[in-house]
């Protein structure tokens, strides 16, 4: 039987990702990450499709030579058509469809978010991991999404639950910057955290019904919350800098917590899955963990090495697409908005 072997594309945002899964098993990921966006707190735009197009042909090379393949072994070429940045994705995009044509396979089109969600089936020889069965809940949470998804099948995915404004990863973000800290917050605030005491400082926390997220108002609040403590002390940030931290990440989860533990008490859906950038996130690793641990969920958390933004998932999520023989168009554009 001949092996079924994917190139995965990843180029949605500022990492330009390569990967090869033969099988369903991953034999390389390589990721090439941008760190010019650093001195402007954020990611720019034009910078990063520039730094695709500078990192795209290497990244690539170096992914199937660490599979030991060749470019004439593979099946067809998945690749992230979105949601991202539209600049970063036309990178992507088109140097999937060049490969696709000069190598005569087929292309296949893998969201972004469900790339995300697909990681948890990643495998790797020597180190198989156990899978969620279907359905399962799966708590998305990123830079720009806070989402609860029941995952049916591979392909067949329901938002029940999802941000009405700031996404989780946006609002820690966002409050690293309110206190000077750089970029990205996230790691940082949860490097921080670790020092500091959790219990410290109370912030606002949304009242928003059913399975929706809200972040804009505890953002407010820790503005609000450093603007007045700093009229008193200058140094108030300084000097308190790990338990802001731990405070704000424990309020983040709280939130994020309570509202899957009512989506797991509705759907009776124990089978629990965490996704995305901020699943690397030590205090939400460990809530995960303590319900298994409990024995209230089943919780599956992805290594850290598919929390952030890679290939090997696009290559996973294309492995399956192509299995069903669900290929992409050539002419079929990227799209920078949508949901899953």
């Amino acid at each position: 039987m001949q092996d079924t072997i994917i190139l995965g594309i990843e180029s949605s945002c500022d990492d330009t990702s390569a990967a090869i899964i033969r099988n369903g098993y991953l034999l390389s990921n390589v990721t090439a990450s941008q760190r010019v966006h650093e001195e402007y707190g954020g990611v720019v735009p034009e910078l990063a499709s520039r730094a695709h197009q500078q990192n795209i042909v290497p990244t690539v090379d170096a992914a199937v030579k660490r599979a030991g393949i060749k470019l004439s072994d593979i099946s067809a070429v998945a690749c992230t058509l979105g949601p991202g940045l539209m600049g970063s994705l036309l990178v992507g995009v088109s140097f999937a469809k060049g490969l696709c044509v000069s190598l005569g396979c087929p292309l296949v089109s893998v969201n972004h978010l469900q790339g995300h969600i697909l990681a948890h089936f990643i495998q790797e020889e020597g180190k198989e991991r156990p899978v969620p069965e279907f359905p399962f809940l799966c708590l998305l949470v990123s830079g720009g999404n806070s989402q609860i998804v029941i995952v049916k099948s591979y392909k067949d995915m329901e938002i029940i639950g999802k941000t009405i404004d700031d996404a989780a990863g946006e609002t820690i973000d966002k409050c690293s910057k309110f206190m000077g800290l750089g970029y990205p917050g996230g790691p940082i605030i949860d490097r921080l955290a670790r020092q500091g005491n959790a219990k410290a400082f109370t912030f606002s926390k949304p009242h928003i019904p059913g399975f929706d997220y809200s972040f804009s108002g505890l953002k407010t609040s820790f503005l609000y919350f450093l603007r007045d403590r700093m009229a008193e002390n200058p140094d108030f940030i300084e000097q308190n800098k790990a338990d802001l931290a731990a405070s704000l990440e424990r309020t983040v989860v709280e939130v994020l917590i309570d509202k899957l533990s009512k989506a797991v008490k509705a759907t009776g859906i124990r089978r629990v899955a965490v996704a995305g950038g901020v699943s690397a996130n030590t205090a939400l690793r460990q809530a995960f963990i303590a319900r298994q641990q409990s024995r209230t969920w089943q919780a599956f958390i992805p290594p850290f090495g598919y929390t952030t933004d890679n290939a090997a998932m696009i290559a996973m999520a294309g492995y399956y697409k192509f299995i069903d023989g669900d290929f992409c168009p050539l002419d079929k554009p990227a799209f920078s908005r949508v949901a899953i």
